[in-house]
């Protein structure tokens, strides 16, 4: 009984033993850690079966490698002319843009001096005589505008008392015809800006979907699913993406600030406006008198 049992115990053994005995023949026999100089020299390599962290896999080192120029050249017609409208699009606003901040910081500097000037205690003759000739922004053309409706009120002598509100609505009109004339040169391109903030991410949109549908035509022609099918025209399709919201997310920022600061600016004219057209009611009540 007992021997019995001994011949089926090793019998079990040998049959779980028999699988695992060929693996571990093959597995190289653990080599001696090098000594001396060689200890210092030689470069250590993981052991057989480990992946190398430090070494980028197959699909790791596609990855990144593709250049922007690249991607172009080997986009679909229709995505190429998805990305060219874009960066179009992009120069354009970047020209409005700086165009726009120059001139809007040099209105505001130029307003600066002139309300100084005026505020300075100059009569209005002289003021008219140092900036008629240098008409040059808002502000001096709306003083310009209401003056020479006063002086024009003043060329057959004095106005009666019955025409004082007549010359005053006159001088009144003249400053918001010039207001209105001078804030739509202000707000000119602003326009194209909110277009372009509007309409290139769906731009980008319309060629990220042909790229991915460039994708699955791939996948269907050549019945393969691997990165290497797919990864050119998904990169395509998230390029057309970038491009778009490259172009947008600059032009929206830019509108709502131009927008905001040629508001402020309209409001300091017309406060100007108020106060000057009540200097020359007041001086129009006294001329009377």
């Amino acid at each position: 009984m007992m021997s019995r049992f001994a011949v089926t115990f090793f019998a079990l053994f040998f049959m779980m033993a028999a699988p695992v005995a060929p693996a571990l023949a093959q597995q190289a026999p653990p080599s001696a850690a090098p000594t001396g100089e060689q200890a210092e020299t030689q470069s250590l390599a993981p052991p057989p079966g480990v992946i190398d962290a430090t070494r980028p896999s197959g699909s790791s080192a596609m990855i990144g490698s593709i250049p922007i120029v690249e991607m172009f050249r080997r986009a679909d017609i229709v995505v190429q002319a998805v990305m060219v409208l874009l960066l179009l699009a992009s120069l354009w606003s970047w020209t409005i843009i700086f165009n726009k901040g120059l001139a809007l910081s040099g209105l505001k500097r130029k307003a600066k001096k002139f309300e100084k000037i005026f505020w300075s205690g100059q009569s209005l003759d002289e003021l008219y005589q140092q900036f008629g000739a240098q008409n040059d922004h808002p502000l001096t053309a709306m003083f310009i505008a209401a003056l020479r409706e006063w002086r024009r009120a003043f060329e057959s002598g004095t106005p009666r008392e019955s025409q004082i509100a007549g010359v005053k609505d006159r001088i009144e009109k003249a400053m918001n015809v010039t207001i209105l004339r001078e804030t739509d040169a202000l707000e000119k391109s602003l326009g194209f800006l909110a277009t372009i903030g509007a309409v290139a991410p769906f731009i980008g949109l319309f060629g990220t979907v042909w790229g991915i549908m460039n994708s699955f035509s791939a996948i269907a022609a050549r019945h393969d699913t691997t990165l290497a099918v797919v990864a050119p025209g998904i990169a395509e399709a998230l390029f057309a993406t970038a491009a778009g919201l490259f172009a947008a997310i600059p032009a929206v920022i830019f509108y709502n600030r131009f927008v905001n600061e040629i508001g402020r600016y309209v409001n300091s004219l017309d406060a100007f406006a108020d106060e000057f057209s009540a200097i020359l009611s007041r001086q129009l009540d006294e001329k009377v008198r």
